[in-house]
């Protein structure tokens, strides 16, 4: 296999096909995906800044744990969860800077593995009857 053919460019779903149109207004109506947070390629294509997206996860993540009531189990979960939450966009970073196709995969799975992970603490933290609580829990899972 020649050089060239190793790093194909791989064709955007989303640039042609009959699904354009879905996947765009999908994409503008998402409240995760606010027009801050995209900017538009050489070909004029929507790129979403997912670097800033996990550094806003973070954050809120870290805001969400200091409103919680302060148990052992919260305290335990809360530490895994501040760890995991800001290991997706370090990860992210690291994706971005990788050398090969195989090592931008296996930083792009970490990150995944780690999102997952903060979904799971989020998960187990004791919230109590906070409404409000609950509310931010949701949405931070999604």
């Amino acid at each position: 296999m020649a050089k060239e053919e190793k790093f194909k460019t791989f064709r955007d779903p989303t640039s042609s096909g009959e699904n354009t149109a879905r996947i765009r207004a999908d994409a503008e109506k998402s409240p995760s995906n606010p027009p801050e947070n995209r900017t538009r390629n050489w070909n004029g294509s929507e790129q979403y800044d997912l670097e800033e997206r996990t550094f806003q996860f973070a954050e809120r993540v870290r805001a969400f744990v200091r409103t919680l009531t302060r148990t052992l189990s919260n305290i335990e979960d809360a530490r895994q969860l501040i760890r995991a939450s800001g290991s997706v966009g370090a990860n992210y970073i690291e994706a971005n800077e990788a050398l090969s196709k195989k090592d931008f995969l296996l930083r792009a799975k970490i990150c995944r593995k780690e999102a997952k992970e903060s979904r799971y603490f989020l998960r187990l933290l004791f919230l109590g009857s906070d409404a409000e609580l609950e509310t931010e829990r949701a949405f931070l899972v999604q």
